[in-house]
């Protein structure tokens, strides 16, 4: 006959799956490292070069020892051996640089780069990485608008870097913040330079976006971080980045429409067409750039870039193949670059193109070694988001919104690269070898043995017989 009991036969509540303290610390971590990398240039602005130099050799000492305790799984022949390469090159040119002590100090920044982004590429599960990325871009958009503010309230008036209140009216060339929250100019944020906050407020509005369409908490939130993040992109006003958004913009049609292919070879048609699209815009926007960079309210010399490219070009062509000697960004005080290019009285210290740049530094073979990390960087991102995800005969898995991170930031870097170095170094380099070398050791979300070993840190995963 049937039995009644009270006590239930199904296992017993228990709390959900929580992050160990541990993990959030490591995240916690991770997010100062991205600070770092996207505001470099607003520490250098505010304790100064020598200070932020101990700050960032002090950080990767610590990720390093953070690296030896936690030992993420790591496949080494899946290590970004092009980007490797690119640096051993830019460290051999020591060896006949015109510029020897600012090659090795400069060098130094870029292996310090280049490890964070293994390090964080290696702790964090691609979740966590995006997670990263959009919390250090928060800062970056919380601190540019609070110290325009800051300015405007309470300076009243232009900053030098240092918090240095200027005498007397001088070039706004060389102003930390030039007062403009409240009179309609452009704005520089913490950064100091209006193109640098234009770039960096476009990754963060692209991290936002994906977390939204990935569905995470607090969305109206991160829609209000958007709106923050649009307005200083406006009011930075870089005609460089305003394209770059254009660019982005295509990119993500062309993955979204390359998604809906259902037969083999219905991607080549989308191909043929954007690549037209592309190639027309670029010769339109190229041959036509009077008429569009006025619309833009600047010069169809790219504000004095032809000129700039002109001087490093000749001095370029003098060693063809080998370069000068790394050293990015140029130091001012070498006798060769002091005085060298002069914009607004301020020595330049950059060839405002990332491949003019790398052939003045490292010459003809500098330029095959980036061309090909990008040329690497691209293709696998691009397939890492255009692909349906697949490990077995499954053919229906749904599409990860966090894919589209590592294409739509190539996106912006090829075409910020063209008119500016900043690719180079910092956030853009270490977004180059983050998302590289993450693609290559978890090439898909979730799925792997870093990706599961991460998930069990997080506490999303039982360990084996716990």
């Amino acid at each position: 006959m049937a039995m009644y009991t009270s006590h239930p036969v199904s296992a017993l509540p228990a709390a959900p799956p929580r992050e160990t303290t541990g993990h959030l610390l490591l995240r916690a971590w991770c997010v100062f490292v991205l600070v770092l990398a996207l505001g470099g240039v607003g520490v250098v602005n505010a304790i100064g070069p020598t200070a932020t130099g101990v700050v960032v050799v002090a950080a990767g000492i610590v990720s390093a020892v953070v690296w030896i305790v936690v030992r993420p799984p790591v496949a080494v022949r899946r290590l970004p051996w092009l980007a490797f390469a690119y640096v051993a090159w830019a460290g051999a040119s020591v060896a006949w640089s015109a510029w020897p002590a600012a090659s090795v100090l400069t060098w130094l920044l870029l292996a310090l780069t280049t490890f964070q982004g293994l390090f964080i590429g290696a702790v964090l599960a691609w979740r966590d990485v995006v997670r990263a990325v959009a919390s250090a871009a928060k800062w970056i958009v919380g601190l540019s608008l609070l110290f325009e503010l800051a300015v405007s309230l309470f300076v009243r008036g232009p900053l030098l870097p240092g918090f240095v209140l200027p005498v007397g009216r001088m070039d706004p060339i060389v102003y930390w913040s030039r007062d403009n929250l409240f009179d309609g100019g452009r704005i520089q944020g913490i950064f100091g330079n209006a193109n640098l906050l234009g770039a960096a407020m476009l990754v963060a509005i692209i991290v936002f976006a994906i977390r939204i369409a990935a569905g995470a908490p607090r969305r109206s939130l991160l829609i209000g971080w958007i709106v923050l993040a649009a307005f200083l992109f406006v009011r930075a006003g870089s005609a460089t980045t305003v394209i770059a958004a254009g660019f982005v913009a295509l990119v993500l049609a062309t993955v979204l429409v390359m998604r809906t292919a259902r037969r083999p070879g219905e991607r080549t048609r989308w191909y043929v067409l954007y690549a037209l699209i592309g190639l027309g815009g670029g010769a339109v926007l190229w041959l036509g750039r009077d008429g569009v960079f006025g619309i833009l309210g600047r010069g169809g010399d790219l504000t004095g870039r032809e000129g700039i490219w002109t001087d490093v070009l000749a001095r370029a062509d003098q060693h063809p193949l080998v370069g000068w000697g790394f050293s990015t960004p140029w130091i001012a005080s070498e006798p060769l670059i002091d005085g060298w290019i002069v914009d607004h009285g301020q020595t330049v210290v950059q060839a405002h193109s990332m491949w003019l740049d790398v052939y003045l530094q490292l010459g003809g073979v500098g330029v095959v070694l980036l061309a090909l990390v990008f040329l690497a960087y691209v293709w696998r991102s691009w397939f890492f988001a255009v692909d349906r995800p697949r490990w077995d005969l499954r053919a229906d898995r749904p599409y990860s919104p966090l894919t589209l991170l590592p294409t739509l930031i190539g996106g912006l870097l090829v075409v910020q690269g063209l008119t500016e170095s900043a690719p180079l170094l910092l956030w853009g380099w270490m977004f180059v070898v983050l998302f590289g070398s993450k693609i290559k050791q978890s090439p898909l979300v979730g799925v792997g043995p870093a990706e599961q070993s991460i998930a069990i840190e997080r506490g999303e995963l039982q360990r084996s017989g716990s």
